[in-house]
């Protein structure tokens, strides 16, 4: 095959530059979310530590929901059956 076919069509490449003008977009919102903070007196270190502590609680939520998720299939209920029992919202 010669490298031409290993180019985008017409449409892909469009594509392509839509989702790269989108990615460029929220690239800019976020850094001047980044300013304003850093305007707040947040240091670069604080918003890490934060930007850390986020993922680590979206990874211990997720461990959560698949442990609900399990026990709900092994008592034959729903996940949300579950929530009051474990003093859960549904919004958590």
């Amino acid at each position: 095959p010669s490298p031409r076919s290993f180019q985008p069509s017409g449409a892909s490449e469009e594509a392509l530059r839509c989702e790269i003008k989108e990615l460029k977009e929220k690239d800019l919102v976020l850094d001047q979310e980044i300013a304003q903070l850093l305007s707040e007196g947040y240091s670069l270190e604080e918003l890490d530590k934060h930007i850390d502590l986020l993922h680590e609680y979206n990874e211990i939520k997720d461990a959560g929901q698949m442990l609900l998720g399990k026990l709900a299939v092994i008592r034959g209920v729903t996940t949300k059956q579950l929530y009051p029992e474990y003093d859960l919202e549904l919004s958590d």
